[in-house]
């Protein structure tokens, strides 16, 4: 069945949905993924907003999996958003009009699942387990939660679990004793598992997807395998692949793995039952020890003249004096296991030290600076009490997912509204370096809405002086402007900025002046997570909402409740980000120019994310304003305005 039999203007959806309107563009690109999957090549299609991408390539996947029983697709999203989407509209929609069943599952990481055999076994050592208050009652709710739960999953709680105790009953590799555990055939994981395996469409997020494939390295593997991998939202696979093919050691992490033996003060653990003298000398002084490390790390950093996230360029910065002793207390546990009698608390014991080996290899690799072609960095957190976190990711992560992914899975295929950088197959130029997929088919289709008049673009060339001549000027140039163009639009606006010191310090400058305009002032750091932010915008009537990097992607407003967004300075990308400063740096060594190869480049697709967020039916209207006057006082400004939608513009004021 070819995609425009259910897409085309007399298809199955025409006929079960009086008010659709078959889109040319949604064809051609249902047919690219269509041709994509049947020829085993890969694929990167940019699709304007309201193309329609996710039928575009959910009824291609759906019809070669149908048509294959052998063929398994899975779906990657970044966001939650599109991943509700996909589950309780698009998929349910397609199920009623395809006439075949097919089976949409989403896939979670095993953590999100209850083990009701770790419930079991923490209720009966409750008392030298847990020391938090709450702690205890939480496990009770737990417990009577899991008698009526369906999914078993940490989402479908009514309550945020405490960490502590989540960690005593999560599904767990380390810790499962499989077909031998007497819960297996009740077990919510494998559950999970037997409906993944009878799947044909799998529903995952970037971050579970890329922890996969760093898994795969080492033989194993979270997600059954697959013929077909398609990524939504695309242009954010860069920085979430180097996220999960690096190392990432915190203080945090480490304290609460030791609290799972024993915690001070409280003495409640592992220990408590299956310590031994010789364990207990090496527990406290692997804990002391740890403290030492950090503490180590922490004066390094202040030696250096930095407090927060700082790059290491050199190896070995501070002595190793921890892994060995995490490595020496995971052999200890190791034997002091085999004389558990109790195959339950056998595993538990073994789970943490296979922990604690884990953390010592991650801490000695960094020290070493094993991992070649990856950059390293400390994180300093916390205001309080700092907290010290060791990372590292690769420079480049387009070898990697051209060994690991695009080498072994038939067809890849992305898919954004904003891949290119310029129009046609150049246009696609910079994307595929970043991601290593130089083999491939590419395709560019614009949005079917009409720009021309549903969009004004408010553009500044006399009226706002230059950022790099006076940053402190040219904030404070935006800061008078916002009020004028808010009440162009009373309200209704989002301001998107390119750091949280500039929104911070416009939101102080405005907020007397929204308070007595009567406008409710939204924020982005100020409490309340994104998602229950743009809950409050969208009910709220004269609201504006100031925000940072989330909020120029992914968030979805239509109608009414937003008609203008006003983009404060050009997203540059600036390298006081590790990774960043090491990508720039490798484009320098290869005799490229990184501000031209890397950082427009990057900032043109981040732009073209922002201007999406206004229109996003054919029915919205509004304005986008952006205050940086480079995009037409700066030779590369042009770049920039030409990767834009045609929107009617107005230079300081003036219609054009």
């Amino acid at each position: 069945m070819a995609p425009s039999n259910i897409l085309g203007p007399r298809g199955r959806i025409a006929k079960h949905w009086s008010s659709f309107e078959s889109r040319p563009e949604q064809l051609a690109m249902s047919d690219a993924v269509a041709d994509a999957i049947r020829n085993k090549h890969h694929l990167m299609v940019e699709a304007g907003t309201g193309v329609g991408k996710s039928f575009a390539y959910l009824v291609p996947a759906i019809e070669a999996a149908l048509a294959d029983r052998n063929c398994r697709v899975v779906i990657s999203t970044h966001t939650i958003g599109l991943q509700e989407q996909l589950l309780k509209k698009d998929i349910p929609f397609l199920q009623d009009i395809f006439p075949q069943e097919f089976k949409a599952v989403l896939v979670k990481g095993r953590s999100n699942y209850l083990s009701l055999r770790r419930l079991r076994v923490a209720q009966q050592r409750v008392n030298t387990l847990l020391a938090e208050s709450g702690a205890v009652d939480q496990l009770i709710q737990i417990g009577r939660w899991s008698r009526s739960s369906l999914e078993g999953s940490r989402a479908d709680l009514p309550f945020q679990p405490i960490p502590t105790v989540w960690g005593l009953v999560e599904s767990d590799s380390g810790n499962c004793l499989g077909r031998n555990c007497p819960d297996h055939s009740n077990c919510f994981y494998f559950q999970a598992r037997r409906a993944m395996s009878g799947a044909q469409l799998l529903i995952v997020n970037h971050a579970l997807f890329f922890s996969d494939l760093a898994l795969r390295r080492s033989g194993a593997q979270l997600l059954p395998d697959y013929q077909v991998a398609i990524f939504d939202e695309a242009h954010t696979l860069e920085d979430v692949a180097a996220d999960h093919l690096g190392l990432q050691i915190n203080q945090g992490t480490l304290e609460y793995l030791l609290n799972q033996l024993l915690t001070p003060r409280q003495n409640k653990g592992l220990l408590m039952a299956h310590g031994t003298p010789e364990i207990y000398l090496l527990f406290e002084e692997t804990r002391r020890t740890a403290e030492k490390f950090f503490l180590s790390l922490q004066q390094w950093q202040i030696a250096q003249g930095r407090s927060g996230t700082g790059r290491v360029r050199e190896s070995n910065i501070v002595p190793d004096i921890l892994s060995p002793l995490l490595q020496q207390l995971a052999n200890l546990l190791v034997d002091r296991a085999q004389t558990i009698a109790s195959e339950e608390e056998k595993i538990e014991v073994l789970a943490v030290a296979n922990r604690c080996e884990q953390q010592s290899t991650a801490i000695h690799a960094w020290l070493e600076q094993s991992l070649k072609d990856q950059v390293y960095w400390v994180e300093g957190r916390g205001e309080k009490q700092m907290r010290v976190g060791l990372a590292s990711a690769p420079i480049d992560v387009g070898p990697a997912l051209k060994a690991q992914l695009y080498d072994k899975v038939p067809t890849v295929i992305l898919t954004s509204a904003t891949l290119s950088t310029a129009d046609g197959p150049e246009g696609f130029t910079h994307a595929q370096r970043r991601l290593g997929m130089t083999d491939c088919e590419t395709l560019q289709l614009g949005s079917p809405f009409d720009y021309a008049t549903q969009a004004e673009l408010h553009l500044f060339r006399n009226d706002m002086p230059d950022p790099t001549a006076s940053a402190a000027w040219f904030e404070d140039a935006v800061i008078e402007k916002i009020p004028e163009y808010v009440e162009r639009s009373q309200g209704r606006a989002f301001v998107l900025f390119t750091s949280y010191t500039f929104l911070s310090r416009a939101a102080e400058r405005l907020r007397d002046w929204f308070r007595a305009q009567r406008y409710t002032l939204l924020c982005q750091g100020e409490g309340l997570p994104p998602n229950k932010l743009v809950e409050q915008f969208r009910t709220q009537p004269r609201a504006v909402l100031f925000g940072v990097d989330s909020f120029w992607q992914g968030v979805d407003v239509k109608g009414e409740a937003l008609t203008n967004v006003m983009i404060t300075k050009l997203p540059f990308a600036v390298p006081d980000r590790p990774v960043t400063e090491a990508r720039m740096e490798r484009i320098q060594e290869r005799g490229g120019v990184p501000f031209r190869d890397f950082q427009v480049p990057m900032a043109v697709i981040k732009l073209k994310q922002g201007f999406g967020r206004l229109i996003r039916t054919q029915t919205d209207r509004g304005m986008v304003v952006l205050f940086d006057p480079r995009v037409l006082t700066k030779p590369y400004g042009r770049v920039f305005l030409d990767a834009l939608p045609p929107a009617k513009r107005f230079i300081d004021g003036k219609a054009q």
